[in-house]
C-alpha cells in the first residue's frame, strides 16, 4: 500500500510530550509579547517627548540640529509601527495555541501555527530588508569615498 504524504500529514497526533511543549512555548511567547508590547510602550513615550528632549538638549548643547527632535519622533514612531505586527502574531499565536490545546480544536491549532508563520516570516522579510539596506551602505560608503 502506497501511503500519500498528505495523508500522512492529517493523521499526525500530537503526542503528550509535545502538547507539553507547545504549552511551554505558548507560555514563553506570550511572555515575549508583553515583554514586546511594554517595549513598544516605551518606544511611544519617548517619541512623544522626543522633541522636548531634544529641544532642551539643544539650548545646553549649541550646534544640536533644530530638527533633531522631529526626526527621532518619527523615526521612534516608525520602528513602533514595524515592532508593533511581530509581537502581536507572537501574542495571537500564543493565544490560539493555549486555547487549541485546551479545547483540542483543530482549527484553532492551526491558526496557532498560521499566526506564528506570519510572526516568522515578518521577521524574514525585514532582516532581508535590514540586510540589503546594510550591503547598501557598505557600497555606496566604499564607492562614494572614492
Amino acid at each position: 500500500m502506497i501511503h500519500n504524504p498528505i495523508t500522512q500529514l492529517e493523521q499526525l497526533t500530537i503526542t503528550k510530550a509535545s502538547k507539553n511543549f507547545l504549552k511551554e512555548t505558548a507560555k514563553w511567547a506570550k511572555f515575549l509579547s508583553i515583554i514586546g508590547f511594554i517595549l513598544i510602550a516605551i518606544m511611544l513615550v519617548f517619541a512623544v517627548f522626543a522633541t522636548t528632549i531634544f529641544e532642551l538638549a539643544g539650548k545646553m548643547q549649541p550646534g544640536m540640529p533644530a530638527s533633531l527632535g522631529l526626526t527621532m519622533t518619527v523615526t521612534y514612531l516608525v520602528l513602533a509601527i514595524i515592532y508593533f505586527f511581530p509581537v502581536y502574531y507572537l501574542l495571537q499565536f500564543s493565544n490560539k495555541m493555549k486555547t487549541a490545546l485546551s479545547t483540542k480544536n483543530d482549527e484553532t491549532l492551526a491558526k496557532a501555527f498560521e499566526m506564528l508563520k506570519s510572526h516568522y516570516k515578518f521577521i524574514g522579510v525585514f532582516t532581508i530588508i535590514t540586510m540589503s539596506l546594510y550591503a547598501l551602505l557598505i557600497v555606496v560608503a566604499v564607492f562614494g569615498g572614492l
